[in-house]
């Protein structure tokens, strides 16, 4: 783990919390996007570039998002090590999947922050959206960069298939925030608190807005009506992950996805598409957050189960 301050690596932590023990993410620097009529960032084949890890959901997905849209062709993609120690992000093709910086050939995803800005203080997190032509980063939030491979390029690539339409932006927004907050990062609060209080709080609210989602798709087929939209793709990350990692490694032990009637289902469904099945790397998954998190795990042992009954 680790991040950067004026530019310089310092090892330490990025699983911050408050002064009551509750996680705090850090946010993103970089907030831009591509568009036609931007100044500087624009919807060009081959122009940028994906950093991703194969482990995170958030770097997962754009990975779907890539895939869904039919802009593999158009963006290439560099994928870390799982593991996430003293150094962060690494590049390493030792580990199966991994691949080595296949732009500059950089040892650490942070030299690529570096590259964007000497100065920059900043998480050294995934994904990144880089621009090969001005050589920065264009952005490096999940939500936003989701966002862009939309829409931005459809023109490209002739696919305008829209995940987040404008007559269900009002309730996608909406169940979005839920989700954000008690489920992809309530597994997060729950797993680094530092209290039993705010454990017991983030599980609660987590396990709470399960059951909810359940009863949802006990009346719909996804989240907003039913046709996939990015809430979908927002969540099926997280649940993949709980059972194998979230479960056991967070903490989050009340109940498993396998026991809900109605999100087992929808996981499912969701896992016939290929651009989810095909970027759901659970050797990556496993190996990171078991082997990275040792104020969590601190024997690195990685736990051999469960068998996947999704």
């Amino acid at each position: 783990m680790g991040l950067l301050i004026n530019g310089e690596w310092v090892n330490k932590s990025i699983a911050t919390s408050n002064e009551s023990g509750e996680y705090t993410r850090l946010p993103r620097t970089f907030l831009d996007t591509v568009s036609k009529d931007h100044k500087v960032f624009h919807p060009e084949t081959k122009r940028y570039h994906l950093y991703v890890s194969y482990a995170c959901p958030w770097a997962t997905r754009t990975l779907i998002f890539r895939k869904l849209k039919d802009l593999e062709k158009h963006i290439s993609v560099s994928v870390v090590h799982p593991d996430m120690l003293e150094d962060g992000w690494v590049f390493d093709n030792s580990f199966p999947g991994a691949t080595v910086d296949h732009l500059y050939g950089n040892n650490f995803l942070r030299e690529i922050y570096q590259k964007a800005d000497p100065i920059v203080t900043t998480s050294v997190t995934v994904p990144i959206l880089w621009d090969k032509e001005t050589e920065t980063i264009v952005n490096n939030e999940s939500s936003q960069i989701i966002r862009i491979f939309n829409s931005s390029f459809n023109d490209l690539t002739g696919n305008y298939y829209d995940f987040y339409p404008e007559l269900k932006k009002i309730q996608i927004d909406k169940i979005n925030h839920l989700i954000y907050e008690c489920v992809n990062n309530g597994v997060y609060k729950s797993g680094f608190a530092r209290t039993q209080e705010a454990y017991d709080t983030s599980v609660d609210l987590l396990f709470k807005t399960l059951d909810y989602l359940n009863d949802i798709l006990g009346k719909s087929k996804y989240l907003v009506g039913d046709e996939v939209t990015e809430a979908d793709l927002r969540l099926i990350p997280t649940l993949l992950r709980f059972d194998p990692v979230y479960n056991t490694h967070f903490k989050c032990n009340v109940r498993r996805i396998v026991d809900y009637e109605n999100l087992r289902r929808y996981v499912q469904d969701l896992l016939r598409i290929p651009a989810v099945k095909e970027t759901f790397v659970l050797d990556h998954i496993k190996r990171h957050y078991y082997f990275s998190h040792a104020e969590i795990n601190p024997h690195r042992i990685i736990a051999k189960g469960p068998e996947l009954l999704l």
